[in-house]
């Protein structure tokens, strides 16, 4: 089962079957046809491996480290079959060079966040539909509620989707499918204001500042010190008034 695991791998994932030595193109995705239950698992250790290298890669575009996505797929390939033209002790010591590459990188992006991001929501609050808080929160009403506010202890059910600045999204309930139900006092600190000023069946749209935010944390695309915007409808306030 291991051999024929490996060997699915290679073929579905990276486009190399097993009897082909010849050079083939190593990002071809392929449609894909499995007999069996043995032929899903290796097409899904392949995908969770995939996954995983893709948002390395996306982290890594992001400060502006891009890597050969057909060399890191030869390494793999080589890697899987013993033949890796590096011995592990190079391996570790590439490795470790390029996460202090990504540490620089990433440092220099943060300190370029937190300017570009003050400059921004500076702009932004001239917008006669912004209004600011006391904390540095910004929001916008896109559609009034009628129904209760919720408190920072209750748990409240909303569809969300979340941008950076230059519009990419991060995140969104929609794209799921379904909505998101969470304590609002286990957000990051913008949401857990925020959403305290919506009423049942509101739309807000909120621009919280990095340290609202996840301030010098990454995760995903967001970059530390990233200046987020949410758009948010308060769907309904669950176990109101109970502590979570």
């Amino acid at each position: 089962m291991k051999k024929a695991a490996i060997a699915l791998v290679v073929a579905s994932v990276f486009g190399i079957t097993a009897c082909q030595q010849q050079e083939t193109d190593p990002l071809k995705v392929e449609e894909l046809k499995f007999e069996n239950k043995e032929q899903e698992y290796a097409y899904a250790f392949g995908a969770s491996v995939g996954t995983f290298v893709e948002q390395r890669l996306a982290e890594q575009k992001d400060v502006n480290v891009e890597l050969d996505p057909a060399l890191i797929i030869k390494g793999f390939t080589a890697s899987i079959q013993g033949k890796s033209q590096f011995e592990m002790g190079e391996i570790q010591t590439l490795n470790s060079e390029l996460d202090k590459v990504m540490k620089e990188a990433q440092l220099a992006k943060a300190q370029a966040n937190v300017a570009k991001g003050k400059e921004w929501l500076v702009e932004n609050a001239k917008n006669e539909n912004v209004v600011q808080t006391e904390s540095g929160l910004q929001y916008e009403v896109l559609t009034a509620g009628e129904g209760d506010k919720p408190s920072a202890q209750d748990t409240v059910k909303v569809h969300y989707r979340g941008t950076l600045l230059d519009g990419r999204e991060f995140d969104s309930s929609y794209s799921r499918g379904e909505p998101a139900v969470f304590p609002l006092h286990r957000v990051i600190a913008g949401w857990t204001e925020g959403v305290q000023l919506m009423s049942e069946g509101a739309k807000y749209k909120f621009f919280i500042p990095s340290e609202l935010a996840y301030g010098e944390r990454a995760t995903g695309i967001i970059t530390p010190n990233s200046t987020l915007i949410f758009e948010v409808e308060l769907l309904e306030i669950m176990n109101k008034g109970e502590s979570n």
